[in-house]
Formats: C-alpha cells, structure tokens, sequence
C-alpha cells in the first residue's frame, strides 16, 4: 500500500515539475517539439507506414501462418518461440522500432503465440532498421559508411544474442517441444488457406483497416517522438543532465573513455537520434570510444522507444519488464561486439584508421547518402497524402456507421 502511494507521489511530482518546465522554458519546450516533429514527419511516418500496411494484410491473407509452420525447426529449437516469429524477427529488422512489439502484440491477440513465448520474442525482434544505422547515423552524423557496416553488423548480433539468452526465459509448456518438426510444405499451404478463410474480409476490408490501424499506431509513435524530445530538451536545461552524466563519467573513468561522452550518452539513453548525433561530435574521443557508446544507444533504443513499445504492450497481456531487462543485456552485447569486430570489420576493410569526417566515395555510402536526403525531402508528402487517406477512411467509416443506425 506504502508502496504504491510512493509511485502516485512521484507521478504526481513529475507531472507538475514537467508542466512547470514547459512554462519556464517555453522556446527550448517548443524547439524540442518542432526536433521531435520533424523527425517523425520526415523519416519515421513514411519509412514505417508501408512495412506496417503490408505486414497487416500478410496477416490477413494467411502468409504469416504460412512462414510460421515453415520456419518452426528453426525458431522453435534456436529462440524457443514459434515459426511466425520468423516473420516478426525480419519485419522489425527491415522497419525498425517499434515494429517489433506490433507484430508481436498482434501474433498474441491472434493467439499464435503465448505470453512467455511473446515476451520472448519480443525482447529481440526490436531494433533500428538499416536506412536509420546507415543513413541517418553512419552518413549523416559520422560522415563514414564504412562505420554504418559495424555498427549494423552489431547491432543485429546483439538481436541474436539476447535471443538466445531468452530462450531460457520462462518455462515452455510440454507440448510445444513437439512442434519442431521438419519442414512440410503442405502443412503450410493448408495452413495459408485455412488463415485465409477464417478472415473472410474482403480485400477492400482488409486493405482499409490495415491503413487505419497502422496510422494509429504511428500517431501514438509520433506523439511519443515528440514528448521525449521535448522532455530531453527540458532535462538539459534543468541541469538534470550534467547531474546525471557525473555519475557516468565514474564509470567511464574505469574504462578510460573521455568525461565529454556522459552527456550524449545519458542523451542517448532517452532519445537515440540526438545521443548518436551529439556523441559524434566529441572530437577528444577515439572513433571506437564513439562507436562503441553509439552501439550501446541504438541497442538500448531509448526511453521515447521503450515506452512506445510499452504502449503496445498494454494492449495484451505481454510484460514489459522482460523487455526492459533485453534491452540493457543488448546494449551490453552490442558494444562488445563493436569492440570485438572493430579489426576485422572496421580495420580490416578501411585499411587505415580513419577520422570520424572522412566519407567513403565508394558507390554504396554515395546511394546511402542520396536516398536518407530524399527521404527527409519525400517524406512530408508522403505522410500528409497517407493522413488525408486515413481520415477519408475514417469518414467513410463513420458515414456506414450512421446509416446503419438509421
């Protein structure tokens, strides 16, 4: 009971603390937000949106049923979880946060899977997708694709690793070892027909409420983008952030990391764009130092990320804890593995160690460059054009619904 009136006290003076910062400190709340805005409007929202409208008809259309029985012998014995993780595990690589907890949120309330194996498979199938890893941080704050290619190559080990390590995660019902069976392709077709017709919504149907269900989802997103930043702004000009990162430099001391990457560090714990982008600029740190603690931020994803996952969560009754734990032991492995594959990735192929500025002229980092620009110049027309087409759906929506009541 003590317990539980200490947690309504400190929400309550969090809130108020929060409301009064954004009083005091009106321009830098508002430039937070406008940060906050731009960067669901430009990159999240039209990056995200067709992997999320696509994945919804899949479901519908029976194809994850479908991957789910042919990817069984190797999900079941390797992650514990069923073969329709499979397709969770490649859609959140290929989309990025949060897609992960969507798909899995949705495989839960289609009870393809249960709560331990969700909480399982969730705790690995999140991560930054490869246009994010490659352009936005490798290109557009490291000037270095070569970069782009270990912290990629880390992050998505990390994925696997903490994988592996939950699937000693919970107790897994007796039935379910029996499963992993060997590849049947004809079990899998039954099964793509069988999912097919049990949604018996026609295309139209179907096409619709994945567009309104993803837009959903991506509004919660954005709103959520654009509190955290705002929240980092505020935390920075309260000086809560320089009291934080004196902590960390401690820690950092004992690894002989440079004092000046606490602040883009603790940055980065809650908004991982800015802490990527503030830790590139610390020139007194060695290009590894900066690749390792930028590893550390995109594996941990943030708070703004983790509590859009929680968000979905809260729809099923998947825990986030188990989530939450994943997240640090992935940031653990991925700044490892930076470490561990900095020679043979890095070294090996750069030839030389080379400062943060130089820019590789090979084709792939020039083809990274110009498709992250044409995004952030593509993407505001493409995120009004998908919110017009919402809210004709939802008008049409609503028109049946009235007609209906007539």
């Amino acid at each position: 009971m003590f317990r539980s009136k200490l947690k309504t006290l400190a929400l309550a003076i969090s809130g108020i603390v929060l409301a009064a910062s954004l009083i005091f400190y009106p321009k830098e709340s508002f430039e937070g937000s406008i940060r906050g805005l731009n960067l669901w409007w430009e990159i999240v929202f039209p990056s995200l949106l067709p992997f999320f409208i696509v994945s919804e008809m899949l479901i519908g259309f029976g194809v994850v049923k479908f991957i789910g029985v042919l990817l069984e012998p190797f999900m079941r014995p390797l992650f514990k979880v069923p073969g329709v993780g499979g397709f969770v595990w490649a859609m959140g690589m290929a989309s990025g946060n949060p897609a992960g907890a969507k798909f899995t949120a949705r495989m839960r309330q289609e009870g393809h899977i249960t709560r331990i194996e969700a909480e399982r498979l969730v705790s690995f199938t999140n991560s930054s997708n490869p246009l994010f890893i490659f352009g936005a941080v490798a290109v557009g704050f490291f000037h270095n694709t070569q970069l782009g290619i270990l912290l990629a190559a880390a992050h998505y080990l990390g994925n696997v690793c903490v994988g592996i390590m939950m699937r000693f995660y919970g107790k897994e019902s007796p039935d379910k070892a029996k499963n992993a069976k060997k590849l049947k392709i004809r079990a899998a077709l039954s099964a793509l027909h069988q999912t097919r017709l049990k949604d018996n919504r026609p295309i139209g149907k179907l096409l619709g409420d994945a567009v309104t269900s993803s837009i959903q989802t991506l509004l919660m997103v954005g709103g959520f983008i654009i509190l955290f930043s705002v929240i980092n702004k505020l935390l920075y000009h309260l000086h809560i952030t320089a009291a934080l990162a004196k902590f960390v430099e401690m820690i950092f001391s004992v690894f002989n990391f440079p004092e000046m990457l606490s602040i883009p560090f603790i940055s980065g714990l809650f908004e991982i764009t800015l802490g990527s982008d503030l830790t590139s600029r610390v020139d007194e740190a060695l290009l590894l130092q900066k690749a390792i603690i930028t590893s550390f931020i995109l594996a941990f994803g943030g708070f703004s990320v983790q509590a859009q996952v929680a968000s979905i969560l809260a729809q099923t009754d998947i825990r986030f804890r188990p989530f939450f734990i994943a997240r640090i032991f992935q940031g653990i492995f991925a700044g490892l593995l930076t470490l561990l594959l900095w020679n043979p990735i890095y070294v090996r192929f750069q030839g030389h160690n080379q400062p943060a500025g130089a820019l590789p002229v090979f084709g792939d980092g020039i083809w990274t460059k110009d498709f992250y620009h044409k995004m952030l110049e593509t993407g505001p027309l493409i995120t009004i054009c998908s919110l017009s087409i919402y809210i004709l759906i939802l008008f049409i929506k609503l028109k049946e619904s009235n007609i209906k009541k007539s």
